[in-house]
């Protein structure tokens, strides 16, 4: 990298870092609860991996996110008069939702410690539950108190009050952290991990769902606010919390919660599509979800494709310009984007621009990928350019044609040959890392994985059933562009 290309980056980051900064210092005065009132919805920011608090269930024939939590948040929405919308992601994303404007309060178990109220309002506390540790019914006899786990491996959901809680008052413990609960319990059940932290409502919910594990009671010691859940608000949303725990008192009055509990009890059993006796679906049974996580998952690849095509031709002939300003500036581009975590990108467009504009996960996706993919399109399209012989673009010139036409029909379609294999791999390497986009709650194949893991309490199958789709798509994909490329060496 030449020093002008160092300076463009640094220019890019500047402008970035610039842009965020005065965004992020923005100040509004308090319209939270006026303005839900006049969109006429409530959105709700969850992770919804948690039962008895919110979880995934098939009711109706349809896939629906159910538990206590939701009851509550139809409470509040009834109130005050609005629709209730549920947006689902990572539980680690939630807070970086709120705080983009992307979800109006977060309900997902949250237990309002003194950390996270330096970022966040908090309701009232609406629920107190002790903490549990899940082990494996075979492990017993080994671990009874919290102290046995001292020099094994704790499994916690990334970014809860749990993992910091093990990590002060268990000596020598190592920690795990997962993005999702149905990843820990598969972690626990091929032994990666010796236990999980989880609350007692959701560690008795998964236990009751698996034979082979059981609980201990953690007996941490634990303050007000790390025993209990309430819901989480951005800064300055003060007459928002003060609807919100108008209606949590009432709940409180009217001994709602129990009621609540027991109601996502009955959602839990009839979500798996079996019953008391124990009846359970085949995987096959839920191939919707998986169905409809593979459209997805070819949409994204396929539109991002296209536009990093575009994108990557463009900054191909950028980089080739004799302009040393503009192969500045695709080349900043070009090693900014390849030299970031694509999963970083998807959160930037997302939520950083998610401050300014509204972006749908889905379409952030899809930018994200797209952006990506064009940095990646951009290198191949102009090591292809640049294998062509520079005798080609000479014998054309000489014989009159102008660059336009020596790039048209000499230099490009000879490129191509080159460009072929390497574009067919781009491809496949999309769909593949085209998953990362589940983080932001898009409804790819990846996610559509997690919410028939989350139902079904079943880890290894669904896994399985995915690998076999990728595989099929990857390899049709492979077999299709082997075909073209073939044709490419015949013609």
């Amino acid at each position: 990298m030449n020093r002008k290309q160092l300076i463009g980056i640094v220019m890019l980051l500047s402008i970035i870092v610039g842009f965020w900064g005065g965004a992020s210092t923005a100040k509004a005065e308090d319209t939270s609860l006026a303005d839900i009132k006049k969109s006429g919805q409530l959105v709700m920011g969850t992770s919804a991996d948690y039962p008895p608090y919110e979880f995934h269930a098939k009711l109706d024939g349809k896939d629906q996110i159910v538990g206590m939590d939701v009851l509550i948040a139809e409470k509040i929405a009834k109130n005050l008069g609005v629709k209730l919308v549920i947006r689902d992601m990572d539980y680690d994303s939630l807070l970086s939702a709120l705080e983009a404007k992307k979800v109006d309060l977060v309900i997902a178990g949250m237990n309002p410690t003194d950390e996270r109220r330096k970022s966040v309002d908090f309701s009232d506390i609406y629920y107190q539950g002790g903490q549990f540790i899940i082990i494996r019914k075979e492990d017993k006899a080994v671990f009874k108190e919290k102290s046995d786990f001292e020099g094994k491996t704790l499994g916690v959901q990334k970014g809860t009050m749990q993992e910091t809680v093990a990590k002060e008052q268990i000596k020598n413990v190592e920690m795990m952290g997962l993005a999702k609960i149905p990843d820990l319990i598969l972690a626990l059940n091929t032994k990666k991990i010796d236990g999980i932290v989880l609350e007692e409502p959701s560690a008795l919910a998964y236990i009751s769902n698996d034979k082979n594990l059981a609980y201990i009671d953690g007996k941490f010691e634990l303050e007000e606010n790390q025993q209990g859940s309430a819901i989480a608000f951005r800064k300055g949303s003060a007459s928002l919390v003060s609807a919100v725990n108008d209606a949590i008192g009432e709940i409180k009055k009217q001994n709602l919660i129990p009621g609540y509990i027991k109601t996502a009890g009955e959602q839990l059993i009839e979500g798996q599509g079996g019953d008391t006796a124990g009846d359970v679906k085949p995987i096959f049974s839920f191939w919707e979800y998986f169905a409809k996580g593979t459209g997805y998952t070819i949409l994204i690849a396929f539109v991002s494709v296209i536009f990093g095509i575009a994108l990557g031709t463009l900054l191909a002939l950028m980089r080739l310009s004799k302009s040393k300003l503009i192969r500045t500036f695709a080349g900043a581009y070009v090693e900014f984007v390849r030299g970031t975590p694509m999963m970083i990108q998807v959160m930037f467009i997302y939520f950083a621009l998610g401050v300014v504009i509204n972006i749908p996960a889905l379409l952030a996706g899809i930018i994200a990928v797209s952006l990506n993919s064009g940095a990646y399109i951009c290198e191949i399209i102009r090591s292809g350019l640049n294998s062509v012989s520079k005798g080609q673009t000479e014998a054309a010139r000489s014989l009159g044609m102008g660059k336009t036409e020596t790039m048209r029909f000499i230099i490009f379609p000879q490129a191509l040959k080159n460009i072929w294999p390497a574009l067919g791999n781009e491809f496949i390497t999309v769909i593949k890392e085209s998953s990362i986009v589940s983080i932001i709650g898009v409804g790819d194949l990846i996610y559509q994985t997690k919410v028939v893991t989350a139902i079904t309490y079943r880890p290894v199958a669904p896994l399985a059933v995915t690998l076999i789709i990728y595989f099929i798509l990857t390899f049709s994909l492979t077999k299709l562009l082997n075909y073209y490329e073939g044709k490419m060496n015949h013609d």
